[in-house]
């Protein structure tokens, strides 16, 4: 068995054994894990091999980061951040086949919380790293791997706390590469597309507030909080945003239609859209902007009327949408109903470069005939905070997934998991990449 074998078995081996690390991640400090088992698993798994790490604390209980440099042969040029993060979101145990904490292998697939979000990538990217110090391997350029803290929370102590607070452990890099890109989608005739992300749409996690007058439930009232709030989420609930037809969108659907001849005509592109199967939901999601109600808090007791009701909202942005998106919340929220907010900006950089034809030849060195298409991602990843620091980001953690995995509903779903095989090929396709990049 070759080393870059041994490499993709362990690959399989580290993502079970990080799986069954709970770093359930709720965003409340009072009910989260945190990070820091699955940051002393990684840090033990790196200096094992001779590497040095930062062992990063950010602030938070239990929340830490892993960061080390992999020198390349030519230490002027500029280094490579291949970066994921460690925790997860919920689960509930009694809604899955398997336990989501149990990392289970059987069925051809690994299975549990964090399988494709994103501990399959951390699991590859690990087993190359440990590959190249025990084999002396040296790529052409420096290599930074960054294991991260809260990235499901907007990475207020991983990625953001990082940037904001020790920048230089990311000196000199100018490119990156993190999850959600590089799988694959079978299209017509069993072609398989790899989806490099090289979009991503801006976040805004909302509270909206109605304020009113309090009083008794057996009296009239004009003037009820929960009344003028319930109205507002709804219209903004119901409201469609206008379509919007984004560079890294057309150049995907272009892609898609070279592949197979099929037409996305803008009169009626969302049904065309349909025609992607499994992933028209994803890409459907970067058409155009939304905002959908997710939480609803108001009151104490069922005979008094509350002064203050609350509502959150998940709100997703196009690139350059965010002027016309806030006009078109107030008018539809009007000037009753009270604003705040966190925000992540969105990503965009274009599908060209050294960087992309390294990422096109080692997936076709492992699936040849197959293609790489850019893509928009509708959600959001780190690399929100690295591009403060001037870094172009791409998702590509890469991944050959048999045609009729609906990939993209494990992401945050039930029964979240991963091929066997196809982590195998995301190694081999990682090591041929960090070796041409």
């Amino acid at each position: 068995m070759s080393q870059i074998e041994i490499a993709a078995d362990e690959a399989v081996t580290l993502t079970s054994d990080l799986i069954r690390i709970d770093t359930t991640n709720t965003g409340d400090p009072a009910t989260l894990v945190g990070e820091r088992a699955a940051a002393e698993f990684v840090a033990e798994k790196l200096t094992e091999v001779g590497y040095e790490i930062e062992y990063v604390e950010s602030g938070g209980k239990n929340r830490h980061n892993v960061i080390t440099r992999l020198p390349g042969a030519d230490r002027s040029r500029g280094a490579l951040l291949v970066h994921g993060h460690l925790d997860v979101v919920p689960a509930d145990p009694a809604e899955w086949s398997v336990h989501p904490f149990s990392g289970a292998v059987q069925d051809g697939y690994v299975w549990g919380r964090g399988a494709v979000d994103m501990k399959d990538m951390v699991g590859m990217t690990l087993a190359v790293a440990r590959y190249y110090k025990r084999e002396g391997i040296v790529p052409p350029r420096d290599i930074v791997f960054a294991f991260l803290a809260d990235e499901e929370a907007g990475g207020k102590f991983g990625a953001q706390w990082l940037v904001e607070h020790r920048p230089e452990l990311f000196e000199g890099v100018t490119e990156a590469i993190s999850e959600v890109g590089g799988f694959s989608v079978t299209l017509k005739d069993d072609v398989r597309a790899y989806l490099i992300e090289t979009a991503e749409k801006g976040i805004r996690w909302m509270k909206l507030r109605a304020r009113g007058t309090a009083g008794h439930g057996s009296m009239i009232h004009r003037d009820n909080a929960v009344t003028k709030l319930s109205e507002a989420v709804a219209r903004l609930g119901n409201h469609r945003f206008p379509l919007v037809l984004t560079d890294s969108v057309k150049e995907f659907l272009a892609g898609v239609t070279e592949i197979t001849g099929w037409d996305f005509p803008e009169d009626d592109i969302e049904g065309a859209v349909a025609k992607l199967g499994n992933i028209s939901r994803m890409v459907g999601a970067t058409l155009r902007d939304t905002a959908n109600p997710t939480m609803l808090t108001a009151g104490y007791k069922s005979n008094v009327i509350p002064s203050v009701a609350e509502a959150a909202v998940d709100c997703r942005i196009l690139p350059g949408r965010l002027e016309a998106f806030n006009r078109e919340l107030d008018e539809i929220l009007g000037p009753d109903i009270e604003k705040e907010w966190m925000e992540l900006p969105p990503v965009e950089t274009t599908f060209d470069g050294a960087i992309v034809d390294a990422m096109t030849a080692s997936v076709l060195a492992e699936d040849p005939g197959a293609r790489t298409l850019p893509y928009m991602l509708s959600a959001g990843t780190d690399a929100k905070s690295f591009q403060s620091l001037g870094i172009r980001n791409f998702g590509f953690a890469p991944l050959k997934l048999p045609a009729d995995l609906d990939f993209s509903a494990l992401f945050h779903g039930v029964d979240e998991r991963v091929p066997v095989e196809a982590l195998k090929f995301g190694t081999r396709v990682l090591d041929r990449f960090f070796r041409a990049a």
